[in-house]
């Protein structure tokens, strides 16, 4: 089995899987948001310092993370073209009505790093937080919720369910893949209307097979009188330490430097 899936829990013992999830899900998405404050390039330069500094104290495996950011290559190279073309301003190259920008460049390059900021950072909050942490974390973080009558637990269970399938599903393609390479037909072989195909049968399996395993398990549950809405007690309860407070400062404030360096230039 590949063990290099995106989205799969990678098990070790770096300083990020010891956080609490609570943290780690708090400042992932400050890190996300912080992309869309800045657009000088010293900003820019410092924010990616600052991930790749994460990545490095993840443990996350490079490989797993190349792969995860192969898999929103087409969306990306389609939101380069789009900005490319459609933003206004210095012409960069002219061929007949087409019309490509120095603006466009920028503005195409910066959502694309964007988007790829983005997918790093879910791909290290994946790799080093169980989904049980994660279910357990976010169901701690949107448990006032519950008090306006909000179903927080049963969509903590939906969560957990969907990351227990996610590395799942990308095993079961590569191996229908797989199967179809070895009798002979390619699925990423000939044109487009070719590749459409060939991965048409690919694809329809893997829907049979993920409604059949959501009916298994929905099937299993029942049966064993699982009801999602009672007070159930954990094992481990989550505490944050010294530890963890000094992670979310230290986040916080490189946030802050990050957006106050934009604001200076």
């Amino acid at each position: 089995m590949n063990l290099l899936l995106p989205g799969m829990y990678v098990a070790a013992d770096s300083a990020l899987h010891r956080l609490d999830p609570r943290v780690k899900m708090g400042a992932a998405l400050l890190l996300m948001a912080v992309p869309f404050a800045i657009q000088h390039l010293a900003s820019i330069l410092l924010l990616s310092a600052l991930v790749a500094a994460i990545t490095y104290l993840s443990a996350a495996p490079l490989p797993a993370l190349a792969r995860t950011l192969r898999t929103v290559l087409g969306l990306g190279f389609f939101m380069f073209v789009f900005y490319l073309f459609t933003t206004p301003g210095r012409p960069l190259v002219t061929v007949g009505k087409i019309v490509m920008t120095w603006e466009g460049l920028g503005a195409a390059a910066t959502q694309v790093y964007r988007l790829c900021l983005l997918v790093v950072l879910s791909a290290i909050l994946t790799f080093t937080t169980s989904p049980a942490q994660l279910a357990h974390g976010l169901e701690a973080l949107l448990g006032p919720l519950t008090r306006i009558g909000l179903p927080v637990r049963e969509f903590a269970l939906v969560l957990t369910i969907a990351l227990r399938f996610v590395p799942t599903l990308f095993e079961e393609i590569d191996k229908i893949a797989k199967a179809q390479r070895a009798r002979g037909a390619d699925p990423g072989a000939g044109g487009v209307r070719q590749r459409v195909r060939g991965w048409t049968s690919v694809f329809v399996p893997i829907f049979i097979s993920a409604f059949r395993r959501a009916e298994e398990l929905a099937t299993a549950m029942e049966a064993r009188g699982f009801r999602g809405a009672q007070q159930r007690t954990r094992l481990y309860q989550l505490r944050l330490t010294r530890r963890d407070l000094v992670a979310a400062l230290v986040v916080v404030a490189a946030c802050l430097a990050i957006v106050g360096l934009e604001r200076l230039r």
